[in-house]
């Protein structure tokens, strides 16, 4: 018993050594963005390296809320990413939930059409998606434009339609017999066992909203409607770049997603084990 925990101990030991070197490799460039972070221009490309914040960190706040109102950037980008979130689980679990428990004509096509289009990188549908909205529909510089085409999400449904086919069959022909009404099973009794499932993906989808930058520079030419990302890409000139207000809007940009997996990472692993594809 005592060579058992032993040997433990010192694997334990052997991995702690092996990932910490690993993860500090990871740290370092997000430390580097934070020292750049708090220092002027001219100082982020002197000779040395500087390991140490210096002391102009709220001066680039201020300036890079002078030239951007990075404030109200923030909160669209917050409201942007909360709003689509929600929509988007919502709409990829009724997906998933479909193509798990329903039987329908030209079903394996439809899967088949949604595991292909994980396979287009997005830049291929970005021009026929904007053609359509701003000169098609005529939604250019509109919330709705914002947040309602990235929507379905081929990788949400399909990880919502493994985490349902994972679940017993009987407990919804059981609610069947018992006359419950095919929308409360939904609601009431898959979306609660989906729940570990549902909270990876809500993750996944709102840092795919957050980090988003080329559909809402496209679909919006408004300053008052800019999001985070987008009002950062103003700081790039032609003949200035304001690279301690870029640092310090990275900064704000990556402390609040860095806080919610920190806070949230233990959903995140049950969730992806709960739905992981096979």
């Amino acid at each position: 018993m005592r060579s058992q925990s032993k040997s433990t101990f010192i694997r334990s030991v052997s991995l702690h050594a092996l990932l910490i070197p690993l993860a500090t490799i990871w740290l370092f460039p997000l430390w580097m963005m934070f020292i750049f972070a708090t220092m002027p221009d001219y100082g982020i490309f002197s000779p040395g390296i500087e390991l140490l914040p210096s002391t102009h960190f709220f001066e680039n706040v201020s300036n890079l809320q002078a030239d951007t109102n990075f404030i109200r950037a923030l909160m669209i980008s917050i409201g942007v990413a909360l709003i689509y979130t929600l929509l988007s689980v919502l709409l990829t679990s009724m997906a998933g939930w479909a193509l798990a428990r329903y039987h329908f004509l030209g079903k394996s096509v439809v899967v088949g059409i949604i595991l292909g289009t994980i396979t287009l990188p997005y830049f291929v549908v970005v021009i026929p998606q904007f053609i359509m909205v701003a000169r098609e529909f005529k939604m250019a510089n509109t919330w709705a434009a914002l947040i309602v085409p990235p929507l379905f999400n081929s990788l949400g449904v399909l990880f919502m339609r493994q985490s349902f086919s994972m679940m017993p069959a009987e407990l919804f022909d059981a609610a069947r017999v018992e006359g419950v009404k095919e929308w409360q099973i939904f609601l009431r009794i898959a979306l609660p066992l989906a729940r570990p499932t549902m909270a990876a993906l809500a993750i996944i989808l709102f840092l795919a909203s957050w980090n988003n930058y080329l559909w809402p520079l496209l679909i919006n030419s408004r300053p008052d409607m800019m999001t985070a990302p987008v009002a950062l890409g103003t700081l790039i000139g032609l003949t200035k770049v304001s690279w301690g207000g870029i640092m310090a809007g990275a900064v704000l940009l990556t402390a609040p997603i860095l806080v919610i997996f920190v806070l949230l990472q233990r959903h995140f692993i049950a969730g992806i084990a709960a739905g992981a594809i096979k």
